[in-house]
């Protein structure tokens, strides 16, 4: 075993001699601001301001059900502040001690981030509520009514996006006089997908609401034949989630004057996401030793993840794909940026931009494990958020990838992306951000390398079509999967794929170019559900295209692999002569037995079936390939109770082990946003055909849907999933 990769300690360098102040580079810190600020030399004692306007009370307007969150579509976020969305307006209301005049009153109010605030930085906003301005934000009065002024307020559709301390100031002749601070005060400014002046502005409201406002969602895995679902608590709107994403900038030293910019938020986040190297979010972990964390099959959502980062201040064990991916949209989401999480089914890994999985095969046509070093993921997660790219030419806005798993490095830091979903398709792989390692995940070819007797290697067969099978997404407002393949790249063998894939080759981006002859015999490898710990049978179809006999002596090769393509162990290697009569089909059944595979199995339960084999007339090649996942039971759960906010329910999780094995030191999660946060329990095992059952009570905080999710996880048995909707009444 080994413990968690370190959290080493930043050295930090004095801004001496280079600039008259640090940058500012954190959401939290700031100097208070004097309540009384004289414009010159004061006379001594206190200076008469008693003429003058001095304010009672300044109400934020700040509950769930009054105007401003309503209007800003922030009414779900679980805290007292106010949270507005920039380029949109909101109010507030100032009691004075007197009425207000217009002609002879005059009074400010102020937003600060950050330490050492500026106007030219954007960090110090005076915004004057009584004459016409020419700066970005906009103020005006709505309404007077006796000691009491409405303000309405519209923040710079650019500005910074964080936590803004406010002040109501009133100018006097001896100088301002101005609130105390006040915490209840500070404003969230957030991204607003819903002004068509914000760079992240999504005109489909169907679309938005999913991609913003939704908390529950599904993650797609497995096999690209057979698509498994994962439930995903985001939980953006979740207490402590706002301040834990604006802490992750704060950990990145992002400058707060490029915290207004979608491009530069999602970039610095999709390396903050892990900590491979700058103190981040999550730990990734591999291997299948989770002794020092939480194994990544048994989290539910992001809510436990993000305060357990916020509160500890070090990277949490352990993550995976898909958890950083879950992870990255929530805090996309919480901050206003557009954003969904995507599986790219059988996704290659490509670091030296040639656009090529090899597989090298002996000269009897059988795979060499030794001299085979590719591997090609099963799935892979990252995330897409959409945003205007002002950065490129016109048209390459829109949805952007973003991958916050670490695979290589950009710029020197492991992140990836944004980049433009468009310019992938279209092979324009040239625009930032990390465009040509996304392209190759989606359109890399697998070759097959005959090794002959003198070392050289011949290519012998290419499969065009296995890598970026499938894209899904979760569909709008439903569970389903949404294919969105035809986003990323045109259909095989048409005109403009070749146009594409030309276009790539002039960046750099190049596939092979052997022109191999059509094989005589076709061969393809199926196989029905399988669940964990079941027979099965392997089906080859053998097709002989050709007017005369083929024989051919095929080497099927069954390993247990990783979800990343990489190989555990070999558990089965066997071979078959197959003869063919002219134009005949044929299929041939392979049986597996459970024993053979079961105690090889690591994490998510993938069989890789390789066939290969030589047709002895013609000497040709033939490969098939076939990924299993092997389906796990499911988790029961039932709800009683009135479904009402604040009336007691109760939840129970189920789960009946119908292997003939016991399940030793397993954890069972729950969590539903709106309705529980999340609730673990161990147990030390559950014998064969026994029951495990789990209830524990919650009060609903807010009506509407929501879902219940829950997993349980073990050494012997991963992704055991279920989660169940329920309807909140008021």
């Amino acid at each position: 075993m080994s413990a968690p990769e370190g959290h080493p300690q930043r050295s930090t360098i004095s801004h001496r001699g280079r600039s008259s102040v640090p940058v500012a580079n954190s959401n939290t810190d700031g100097k208070d601001v004097p309540e009384f600020e004289p414009f010159g030399l004061m006379p001594r004692g206190p200076p008469p301001l008693k003429e003058f306007l001095d304010i009672w009370d300044v109400n934020m307007l700040n509950q769930p059900n009054e105007i401003n969150k309503r209007n800003h579509h922030t009414h779900l976020y679980a805290t007292e502040n106010l949270i507005v969305r920039r380029g949109q307006e909101f109010q507030i209301r100032i009691t004075f001690d007197r009425p207000y005049k217009p002609t002879q009153d005059h009074f400010l109010v102020e937003f600060v981030i950050g330490s050492y605030p500026q106007v030219s930085k954007g960090t110090y906003i005076p915004l004057r509520v009584d004459e016409e301005l020419s700066g970005s934000w906009r103020g005006r009065v709505v309404q007077t009514m006796d000691n009491m002024v409405t303000v309405g307020i519209t923040p710079a559709p650019d500005c910074i996006v964080g936590r803004f301390r406010m002040y109501v100031a009133v100018i006097t002749p001896y100088g301002i006089r101005r609130t105390q601070k006040d915490p209840s005060r500070d404003v969230y400014i957030l991204f607003n997908p819903w002004s068509p002046a914000d760079t992240v502005f999504l005109n489909d409201e169907a679309e938005r609401d999913e991609c913003i406002l939704n908390e529950s969602g599904i993650i797609f895995y497995g096999e690209a034949s057979d698509i498994s679902v994962r439930p995903w608590n985001y939980g953006q709107f979740e207490y402590g989630v706002l301040d834990a994403c604006l802490q992750v900038m704060d950990r990145a030293t992002m400058p707060l004057v490029n915290r207004g910019d979608a491009v530069k938020v999602a970039r610095m986040a999709s390396a903050m996401m892990n900590s491979k190297d700058d103190d981040g979010v999550l730990v990734g972990n591999w291997t299948g030793d989770y002794f020092y964390g939480v194994a990544p099959t048994s989290w539910t959502g992001s809510v436990e993840i993000l305060l357990d980062y916020a509160n500890s201040n070090q990277g949490v064990c352990y993550a995976q794909c898909w958890v950083y991916a879950g992870v990255f949209n929530t805090f996309l989401r919480c901050l206003g940026i557009p954003a969904r999480v995507v599986s790219n089914f059988y996704s290659a890994h490509d670091n030296d931009g040639n656009l090529r999985t090899d597989i090298i095969l002996d000269e009897n046509g059988k795979v060499d494990k030794e001299r085979t070093k590719d591997s090609i993921w099963n799935y892979h997660c990252w995330n897409e958020c959409y945003m205007a790219r002002t950065d490129l030419p016109q048209g390459f806005g829109g949805w952007q990838v973003v991958d916050a798993t670490p695979q290589e490095t950009s710029d020197g830091l492991y992140r990836c992306g944004p980049a433009s979903v468009h310019a992938i398709k279209h092979g324009q792989v040239c625009y930032p951000f990390d465009a040509p390692f996304i392209f190759a995940e989606v359109n890399s070819d697998v070759v097959f390398y005959q090794r002959n007797k003198n070392g050289t290697l011949e290519p012998v067969r290419v499969n065009k079509s296995h890598v970026g099978r499938m894209v899904l997404t979760k569909d709008i407002g439903k569970e389903s999967a949404r294919d969105i393949t035809s986003q990323y790249k045109f259909a095989e063998d048409t005109e403009e794929e070749r146009t594409v894939l030309q276009k790539a080759e002039e960046f750099g981006c190049s596939r092979i170019q052997s022109t191999l002859p059509p094989a005589d015999v076709e061969m393809k490898a199926s196989v029905q559900d399988v669940m964990v710990g079941n027979d099965f049978q392997l089906s080859l179809e053998f097709r002989n295209q050709s007017d005369s006999h083929r024989t051919t002596n095929v080497y099927i090769s069954g390993n247990v692999v990783y979800y990343t393509g990489v190989t555990s162990s070999e558990f089965i290697l066997k071979t078959q002569n197959v003869t063919l009569k002219p134009f005949e089909s044929k299929v041939v059944i392979v049986d597996v037995k459970s024993q053979e595979y079961l105690r090889k199995l690591v994490d998510q339960a993938n069989l890789h079936f390789i066939i290969t084999g030589r047709v002895d007339e013609s000497g040709q090649i033939i490969t098939a390939m076939h990924v299993v996942s092997l389906h796990t039971p499911k988790l029961s759960i039932k709800v009683s109770g009135t479904a009402r906010v604040s009336e007691e329910m109760l939840v129970t999780v189920e789960f009946t082990n119908p292997f003939k094995f016991n399940l030793e030191d397993v954890s069972v999660r729950m969590e539903g946003p709106g309705l529980m946060l999340a609730k673990k329990k161990q147990y030390s095992l559950i014998p064969t055909n026994s029951t495990l059952t789990w209830t524990e009570s919650f009060k609903p905080r807010r009506s509407g849907q929501a879902w219940l999710m829950a997993s349980l996880d073990c050494q012997a048995l991963r992704q055991v999933y279920g989660h169940l909707e329920v309807n909140i009444q008021p």
